[in-house]
């Protein structure tokens, strides 16, 4: 059976490995405009090239959504590998918000250090998550996207297709112990696909109210809805087209 949820969001998207200098400046630029000029996380002052990056970024894979009809970075999202004898070194969640961790769950997850990773910097612009006259972006009102009604629903995939994105890069390099800061909403949102993260820790103010959660990729894959495993397959498509490359 065939699902319109794929058909239409690749419709007006392309999900791409950030293979190359350009796409990653793509990148960068996506977080620089949501987490230092609209929400304030990071200080813009910081990144005057307008690209937020940190030092986790040169042990990092990155996916990239880009709007088809007028070439615009919409989403991004990347997996930080771990570094140091056996991937002892930490990751960004354990470096910057280890009080928040539950440290008798994360013992009890059995985690192996040479499978594991954090999903983290997932962002989507805003010029794609205000609604019409909403606000202006740096593209004038919303309405200066030349879109249908039909496309612009789609713009509330863009969240869920990183998540995606991101789940291809944990399948395809291996690293399926899967960790991620994540704000209250995105959770729940996943939750409603199927996708069922485990809470193994407490709220933290870090980038706005976060805590941490784990996944295995096989558990997302095994509970994901028919409709959107159509369009992970997908999007592994091409995220394994570029990672290869």
């Amino acid at each position: 059976m065939r699902y319109p949820l794929s058909e239409n969001f690749l419709r007006y998207f392309d999900v791409d490995f950030a293979a190359s200098e350009s796409q990653r400046d793509e990148v960068f630029g996506i977080r620089y405009r949501v987490y230092c000029q609209e929400f304030g996380y990071e200080p813009a002052e910081a990144f005057p090239n307008g690209q937020e990056t940190d030092e986790f970024d040169a042990t990092s894979v990155h996916a990239v959504i880009l709007h088809k009809s007028s070439g615009l970075a919409a989403g991004c999202v990347r997996m930080v590998l771990p570094t140091g004898d056996g991937g002892a070194d930490p990751l960004p969640f354990e470096k910057n918000c280890a009080e928040s961790l539950d440290l008798e769950r994360l013992g009890a997850l059995q985690v192996d250090r040479g499978r594991v990773c954090e999903i983290s910097r997932l962002a989507v612009d805003g010029a794609f998550r205000r609604r019409s006259g909403e606000s202006v972006t740096r593209f004038g009102e919303i309405e200066g996207l030349d879109c249908s009604q039909q496309e612009r629903r789609t713009f509330s995939m863009i969240a869920v297709t990183c998540f995606l994105a991101a789940t291809a890069l944990t399948a395809i390099s291996g690293r399926t112990d899967v960790f991620a800061m994540m704000e209250p909403f995105l959770p729940r949102l996943l939750q409603r696909s199927g996708i069922v993260f485990d809470r193994v820790g407490q709220d933290i103010d870090y980038h706005g109210m976060r805590a941490p959660y784990f996944i295995r990729t096989q558990s997302a894959l095994d509970n994901m809805r028919p409709d959107l495993k159509e369009l992970y397959l997908e999007v592994h498509e091409r995220i394994a087209r570029g990672y290869g490359g």
